[in-house]
């Protein structure tokens, strides 16, 4: 088993023959190659080509394969084979960026092609045997752990702004901590950060929130402060709780959600969901309160319950301890419904007796019985 198998599948291996024929090259590329010599998951599966897009998508049409004309402005179009789509972008090289948009130009040079994207790792290509093409000695790279930049950095990034976060966030999935962080690139994110301006709220959310979810942030996340990044994105933010919460909450669900609030900062520059907005807000309220580990289990259940246990934690520099209660509060079931009130209480009056009694249950460490219940609101 070799790490390009899944390349010999039946889906791919029609698309890249297509536009390999007469005289064509195409080629898989980037995250795919990059996570394959990684021995990492892949997820997206993309493709670089000599062909215009036109030529693409006449050669596909003849083949009986569906087309989409995703960014044909921009070279690429998805080509459908076998149920499975794949994004088929032509050789580009820029003609001129903004820091959010490219005006490219098409080309037949898998060089210019390369040269025009972010990091290094991210410049490798694969053939249709599964023959690894490096342009631009990326692999040494790849192999070390090491987060750089194309060419010159300050250029990557005045070209789009985005590739600030995108540093980060890769140098916290991809980097070696012990090889630290690229200076050059630390020198242009700090020189480009004005340029985040330009870049949408919810672009940057999605940066940020990728960056929390890997293995452990917090190397990156010091290394945002350090440029003044993270103040950018998150103002106040700071980096002493994080790597403590990472550390405590290593045998937990990850929720980039509870890595951000361990930032502490104001998070308004992102524009989350309304989910995540929601468990955030629960989270910063929950790592600073006094509610029982029991109480915070059944409150939100044990993930979200532990997680907060475990901020706390950090924040306070203590233990993680509780995790038994946090887990015997989540399996707790309040007594009483609804029925076991009626006639009595109906309309406002039936909610307002009902969050009494549970909060009575609560406090007694769901020591209360039914009848303890109704016989409190009874003598209340």
């Amino acid at each position: 088993m070799t790490q390009f198998d899944w390349l010999q599948a039946k889906a791919p291996q029609t698309v890249l023959a297509l536009l390999n024929a007469d005289g064509g090259a195409g080629y898989v590329v980037g995250g795919c190659v990059r996570n394959a010599l990684m021995g990492r998951a892949i997820t997206d599966l993309d493709m670089a080509t000599s062909l215009v897009p036109t030529e693409v998508i006449a050669r596909a049409a003849a083949a009986g394969l569906r087309v989409i004309p995703t960014g044909i402005e921009h070279g690429t179009v998805t080509v459908v084979a076998h149920g499975s789509p794949f994004e088929v972008t032509t050789f580009r090289s820029d003609v001129e960026t903004d820091g959010r948009h490219a005006k490219v130009a098409f080309s037949t040079s898998i060089i210019e092609d390369a040269k025009r994207r972010d990091f290094t790792m991210n410049a490798l290509y694969a053939n249709q045997s599964g023959e690894v093409i490096d342009p631009l000695n990326g692999l040494p790279d790849l192999h070390a752990g090491r987060v750089r930049f194309i060419g010159d950095a300050d250029d990557r990034v005045a070209e789009d702004y985005l590739r600030i976060l995108r540093f980060f966030r890769f140098q916290a999935w991809y980097g070696i901590p012990e090889l630290g962080v690229d200076a050059d690139a630390l020198a242009a994110c700090a020189g480009g950060i004005e340029g985040l301006g330009q870049i949408a709220r919810e672009r940057i959310g999605a940066e940020v929130v990728k960056l929390m979810t890997a293995p452990d942030p917090s190397l990156a996340v010091s290394a945002m402060a350090q440029t003044g990044v993270l103040n950018a994105v998150v103002e106040g933010g700071v980096t002493n709780i994080l790597p403590v919460f990472v550390h405590l909450s290593a045998d937990l669900d990850v929720d980039p959600m509870a890595r951000l609030a361990a930032v502490t900062g104001d998070v308004s520059t992102l524009r989350l969901s309304n989910a995540q907005q929601k468990r955030f807000a629960i989270y910063r309220a929950e790592m600073g309160s006094t509610t029982a580990a029991a109480a915070l289990g059944h409150e939100y259940g044990f993930e979200v319950g532990a997680l907060c246990l475990a901020l706390r934690a950090a924040m306070f520099e203590q233990p993680l301890n509780g995790l038994n209660d946090v887990r015997r509060g989540a399996e707790a079931v309040f007594p009483l419904v609804a029925a076991d009130l009626m006639p009595a209480y109906s309309g406002a009056k039936l909610g307002a007796a009902l969050r009494d009694a549970k909060d009575r249950w609560i406090a007694s460490d769901f020591a209360l019985t039914k009848d303890d219940l109704i016989e409190g609101l009874e003598n209340g």
